[in-house]
């Protein structure tokens, strides 16, 4: 027996010399790597083991050797959009990565109407895409629902290629976002989802970044948990985010804001903290366009208003954009309105024009800009109208005027070009103008180029109503 002792004690430090290379899931078979980028490759073998990573596009070999900690990196030059591709990692075993693409890379998150997919009620638009064949130009990287404590460096997932049973559990937003691109650009597009219904913007930020501000660890405190969604800061962060910092993308898309009507005048700084912790996490300023949330019956009148006029507010932080979705659905007590490919379009029209510097005009919806009096009229100026804006209908909805006394009347108005002026009989000398401010309104008012006026008010008076 003390002989076998010893052999076991002398054959053990050799299997170890042996241990396998290993790749995280988000390294794997199909993944789209960014284009014309230094991308990370990464994994996990023994102490001060030697990889050999050959790439198929240019036949060259480079190496690593693993740290200490059992770990290796290595950044490899990615060419020109382009593939399929194959990546060969090789040391005391062989993993060839095959249908390996290299195009666009976006990160894709929120909650439910980001979520929204083919077995959501009222799912209509993915339809005709389910009888294509498979499209390998686009693949999916669908991480499944999972939180940690701490932040995690491996999620349960693989990157597949859109067809028509990957395409039934994928975000439809993210889909025709990525069908878009694809389409203007002609490279691959990839696609990482990770959005889980009815979160918080909390769950999604790191928990030092919420705990290190005081008004938003504040705000936290005020979330209701709930048993189908993580409550906790940094939770869906730690386990859905946190693994795929190391990979190189171009940009993230992002649709939530309904799980925080019930702390909503922090929303601001809440999802501005979140965006500037992820792009300091992948150490890279990328694009981040974000959907306002649509018209719906919350339970306090003006919450989700409030948290549309949050959302306009973080386009101050540099390298955003966001889509207007006041015009969007017919029927106010359904949270997920069932079209997303007109979402999934204005996405790709911002990212095509900001990121990818393409010829695309009028992919902006109007923005308040400022107001005067003229003795009992109001004028009212826009951004990003410049073609003028339009009614459809026989008068403009949903506008509302107010004097010193702070009570709103339907308002008049006509439109000159781009600027609205507007004024009501019962008001005299007006101080305020309303349109779209409360959470189902659903106005009628347009750019030229189609795009619907975000919803604004002209005052700051606290509308929040006490529960």
């Amino acid at each position: 027996m003390k002989k076998l002792a010893c052999v076991l004690l002398f054959l053990l430090p050799v299997c170890f010399a042996f241990a396998d290379v290993r790749l995280p899931a988000v390294i794997g078979n199909n993944m789209v790597l960014q284009q014309n980028s230094l991308v990370n490759l990464w994994g996990w073998s023994d102490v001060a083991e030697k990889i050999f990573i050959t790439t198929s596009w240019n036949n060259k070999t480079d190496s690593t050797v693993a740290t200490r900690d059992a770990k290796w990196s290595i950044k490899i030059q990615t060419p020109a959009a382009g593939g399929p591709y194959s990546i060969t990692i090789k040391s005391s075993n062989t993993i060839t990565l095959t249908n390996v693409m290299i195009g666009e890379v976006w990160v894709c998150s929120g909650q439910s109407n980001m979520e929204f997919h083919h077995f959501y009620q009222g799912s209509k638009d993915i339809e005709p895409e389910l009888k294509n064949p498979h499209n390998n130009n686009i693949h999916l990287f669908l991480i499944p629902r999972t939180t940690a404590q701490y932040p995690q460096e491996d999620c349960h997932a693989q990157w597949t290629v859109a067809d028509s049973t990957t395409l039934k559990l994928f975000s439809e937003v993210a889909y025709f976002f990525a069908k878009k691109l694809n389409n203007n650009l002609n490279v691959p597009i990839g696609l990482i989802e990770s959005s889980w219904g009815g979160t918080p913007a909390e769950v999604w930020t790191p928990e030092e970044a919420i705990n290190s501000d005081v008004d938003l660890k504040e705000s936290a405190h005020k979330l209701e948990p709930y048993k189908w969604w993580p409550f906790f800061s940094g939770y869906a962060y730690n386990g859905m985010i946190a693994p795929l910092i190391n990979y190189n993308i171009a940009g993230a898309i992002w649709y939530q804001g309904e799980g925080n009507t019930s702390n909503a005048n922090t929303y601001a700084q809440l999802l501005k903290t979140m965006i500037k912790s992820w792009r300091a996490a992948w150490r890279n300023d990328f694009p981040f366009y974000y959907v306002q949330i649509a018209p719906f019956t919350y339970d306090n009148n003006y919450n989700g208003a409030i948290i549309r006029e949050q959302q306009q507010k973080v386009l101050a932080l540099a390298n955003t954009g966001m889509v207007v979705t006041t015009d969007i659905t017919a029927d106010t007590t359904n949270i997920h309105p069932p079209d997303k490919l007109d979402v999934g379009n204005r996405l790709a029209n911002i990212a095509l024009a900001e990121t990818y510097h393409q010829n695309i005009t009028g992919y902006k919806s109007p923005l308040y800009k400022n107001m005067s009096v003229n003795n009992n009229k109001v004028v009212i100026n826009f951004t990003d109208a410049d073609k003028g804006l339009m009614v459809k209908g026989d008068h403009i909805s949903q506008l509302y005027i107010a004097g010193k006394d702070s009570i709103f009347y339907l308002a008049d108005a006509k439109i000159e070009n781009n600027i609205l002026v507007v004024s009501s009989t019962n008001v005299d000398t007006p101080i305020a103008v309303r349109y779209e401010f409360s959470n189902a309104a659903v106005g009628n008012l347009f750019s030229k180029d189609g795009l619907p006026v975000a919803p604004f008010r002209t005052d700051d008076w606290n509308v929040i109503e006490k529960k």
